[in-house]
């Protein structure tokens, strides 16, 4: 089963980190793979043109070869993020906002919380431990470290 640190977070929401490079490192360095959210910019003159990770908005930049690292899950926060990533080809990545559920660039199924579950099902944000119960392919979640224990 696939254990998926939530932007970086193991136990418990950590705003101030979350997306934050380093922080992320520290998560796949313990062995979870980790989602990510990422920006593609255009140069504004403001910032220059380029991948960024943040939720709300574009906070770090990173080059093309770190979103190909394995562990990775980069969510798309626009669709020119998600075109870039695609176009590499070498980014694990997926696109949503509130479907039901969004096929990843590896096949695995990221399901939105509270919907219907298949044994290639990445369970989002989950509520309890019941979960690890079921035929899934793993679990995204702000309190990984939780479900390890489980396992």
């Amino acid at each position: 089963m696939r254990l998926i640190s939530h932007r970086g977070n193991i136990n418990g929401s950590n705003p101030e980190m979350e997306n934050n490079p380093e922080y992320i490192q520290e998560a796949l360095d313990l062995g979870y793979d980790v989602e990510i959210d990422v920006w593609w910019v255009e140069d504004t003159g403001f910032c220059e043109s380029g991948f960024y990770l943040g939720h709300d908005e574009p906070q770090y930049k990173v080059n093309e070869k770190y979103l190909e690292k394995v562990g990775l899950w980069c969510h798309a926060k626009n669709i020119d993020a998600l075109n870039q990533m695609i176009e590499n080809g070498k980014i694990h990545c997926f696109f949503h906002q509130e479907d039901d559920v969004t096929l990843t660039t590896e096949d695995y199924l990221w399901t939105y919380p509270g919907k219907q579950l298949t044994s290639n099902s990445i369970c989002v944000m989950p509520s309890d431990h019941r979960i690890m119960t079921l035929d899934i392919a793993g679990i995204c979640s702000d309190n990984i470290a939780s479900f390890e224990s489980v396992i």
